[in-house]
């Protein structure tokens, strides 16, 4: 927002409203003080000096306010390009990191709607063709280009939010589709529990540059406050955009939120918002921010609205989301015999016959399955409290004291014995991969809690790999943000 002069007080050189403190203390050392020998002299009247002290406590009032503003959330309606309404069903589809190359391949026959052939446009190039390669991403770019030019996507007409609401079973939340400040994220604001791969975020980056837009949103989180819960459920009192069911069971509902008074209350309601949290999708934060470094450094004329200087998100309360297990399974018990690996980790843990088969009832509580058989591992000491927050974490628990002294597995993003299983596929995947032969041994934990992950982002550290597996998923498709 440019910065105007609402006072024209004099002359010289009174700093103009939006310079700051120091144009201030400028201002005061040239004759703006009424005790100043300028003012004594004649050089202002009563009534300009008033106007002067007026201003000055105007820009430090502006001062406060801006230093207050950038301590809270910050968002922004977007011009969506989205799908008509009748094409949704089949333009949604999952996002392009829950599925390979080939899976995607099956899901898009007989359907050149589906937003895969923009997400993973490998797709439609020869079927060894290196996902990473460049002509992925100008074919992406091209896809894009021809929905648009079919009619299946419009971009909307007005900056608007977006209510979207998922059912799965008997859990709904309600998220709001938004532009986030880039800003936010470099200064923290936007916190962030994972590392990312450096693989997987040129890949996104090279993504969104070629294609000229964010194709999936940002996962935020923030603590609920009752003001939001209500403008959203104003919201859906209305008749809604999109309502259909994928082929996933998931119902999926969308609302527009255009009018001007309604955008600016909800604008109003996250300004007392302090901090939002990475729930999924720190690789499209990552490569957001990458992308606006490198255009802002391009750009001669760049003035922080650009639409590269924000990134797409879906923001739901806290109190919303559905975490569920991040499992494991291992591929040998590193020499020892399965009565011997018990003798082990017996040491550690008290091992019983697991009554839930497969689903531990607490925290620090593990299931493991072994030889077509359920137990339960219990600590026989509370775990030790570490200065870091994330040391007191089911994960790193399990890593501290068994996948690394007794199973040897050190760098579990690397190491190819350990394999992790999303909590959506349930214990009898565990169970199915353990009994095939080819694994020996699947732990099933107790899901993280969204306080645990905010605690660990608040603290400024780091979650251990595969701790969070959220339900159900964001479809890619329903949003999209242009960067032009």
């Amino acid at each position: 927002m440019k910065n105007t002069a609402y006072l024209t007080v004099r002359r010289r050189d009174f700093p103009r409203v939006g310079e700051g403190k120091d144009a201030v203390q400028r201002s005061s050392s040239t004759g703006s003080d009424p005790a100043s020998p300028a003012l004594r002299e004649g050089s202002f009247t009563f009534y300009e000096a008033i106007k002067i002290i007026a201003c000055q406590l105007f820009i430090m009032l502006g001062s406060i306010v801006s230093e207050r503003r950038k301590k809270m959330a910050v968002i922004v309606p977007f011009k969506a390009l989205r799908p008509a309404r009748e094409h949704v069903g089949k333009v949604a589809s999952c996002a392009y990191d829950v599925i390979d190359s080939d899976e995607a391949r099956v899901l898009v026959k007989e359907n050149p709607k589906s937003f895969l052939h923009v997400v993973k446009a490998e797709i439609d190039l020869p079927e060894h063709t290196d996902p990473y390669d460049q002509s992925v991403y100008e074919k992406a770019r091209e896809n894009l280009e021809r929905l648009v030019r079919e009619k299946v996507l419009f971009i909307e007409g007005t900056p608007s939010f977006y209510v979207y609401r998922q059912k799965m079973g008997n859990h709904v939340q309600h998220g709001i589709v938004a532009c986030a400040d880039i800003s936010e994220y470099e200064a923290g604001r936007i916190k962030k529990h994972e590392l990312t791969r450096a693989e997987k975020e040129a890949d996104r980056t090279r993504h969104i540059d070629v294609v000229d837009a964010q194709t999936g949103p940002v996962f935020l989180t923030y603590r609920a406050v009752d003001s939001i819960d209500r403008l959203v459920a104003d919201v859906v009192e209305g008749a809604p955009e999109y309502d259909f069911r994928a082929d996933d069971g998931i119902t999926h509902t969308v609302w527009i939120v255009s009018e001007e008074q309604a955008v600016r209350k909800i604008r109003e309601a996250f300004s007392a918002i302090p901090s939002l949290y990475i729930a999924d999708g720190h690789h499209r934060a990552a490569s957001s921010q990458a992308v606006r470094t490198v255009r802002r450094s391009r750009n001669r004329n760049h003035r922080g609205d650009e639409e590269y200087n924000y990134m797409m998100a879906v923001l739901f309360p806290h109190d919303q989301l559905h975490v569920m297990a991040y499992n494991r399974v291992v591929k040998d018990l590193c020499g020892l015999t399965s009565s011997a690996f018990l003798e082990r980790i017996a040491r550690e843990f008290v091992v019983t016959d697991d009554p839930g088969r497969g689903v531990p009832a607490a925290l620090h509580q593990y299931s493991m399955y072994l030889d077509s058989r359920w137990y339960r591992l219990s600590l026989k000491n509370e775990p030790p409290e570490g200065e870091r927050i994330v040391e007191s974490l089911d994960a790193s628990i399990l890593q501290n004291m068994m996948l690394s002294p007794v199973l040897g597995i050190e760098d579990v993003r690397r190491d190819e014995r350990i394999r992790f299983v999303g909590g959506i596929r349930g214990t009898g995947e565990l169970e199915r991969l353990v009994d095939s032969g080819d694994w020996a041994v699947a732990f099933s934990l107790y899901p993280v809690t969204v306080e645990q992950l905010m605690s660990v982002a608040d603290g400024g550290e780091i979650m251990p790999p595969k701790s969070t597996w959220f339900e159900p998923k964001l479809r890619s498709g329903i949003f999209t943000h242009l960067l032009y």
